[in-house]
């Protein structure tokens, strides 16, 4: 565990990146935090897949710029994009410009307005009932049943870069699991 400025002890990864104060509060104030909607849960699920093979404080500091490239994450309005659409975020210098990673956020858009239950729904299906605490970085897992579960649900359902690796990360990020190591404050 690693002690902040602040005296607060934190998961080591959040003060990894030190001229970053955005990763503290990311690890603070949002992840691991309880997610719940289509639009909120969509962003997420949209920023891990571009966050596959590339850093995460890479996607964190373009955020913003994904939020207006993507119009605030609506997947109703995302659905609509075109290959016009597609060209103009292949441009966008804010964004990871990814022509198959930006195809997958359109498609999953898409996907998310053909879910009959909603996307929170099918997701939270996949939370496991809990587990103890983790004590150190090397014990937390990159694959789990549940997220290769997941992965394979929403592959199924038409979701694109949505592989194991990527669905963990995203039940991390949005409370399904609780990695916080033991230690934490923010646990």
């Amino acid at each position: 565990m690693t002690e902040g400025p602040d005296g607060l002890v934190r998961c080591p990864w959040a003060l990894s990146a030190p001229g970053y104060p955005g990763y503290v509060t990311y690890h603070d104030e949002e992840w691991g935090q309880p997610v719940r909607g289509d639009q909120p849960l969509y962003e997420r699920i949209t920023l891990e897949a571009f966050q596959s093979g590339l850093a995460w404080i890479t996607i964190l500091r373009k955020r913003e710029a994904f939020r207006l490239a993507f119009a605030g994450f609506d997947p109703e309005v995302v659905a609509e994009y075109d290959e016009r659409d597609v060209e103009r975020l292949l441009a966008d210098t804010g964004i990871v410009r990814n022509r198959r990673k930006i195809e997958a956020a359109v498609v999953n858009a898409r996907a998310v307005l053909d879910l009959s239950g909603g996307l929170t729904e099918l997701l939270w299906s996949f939370a496991p009932d809990g587990r103890p605490a983790l004590v150190s970085e090397s014990d937390v897992p990159a694959v789990t049943p549940e997220s290769t579960a997941m992965a394979k649900e929403l592959r199924r359902r038409g979701f694109r870069f949505v592989g194991p690796t990527t669905s963990y990360a995203l039940m991390q990020a949005t409370g399904m699991v609780n990695d916080h190591l033991a230690d934490c404050a923010f646990r």
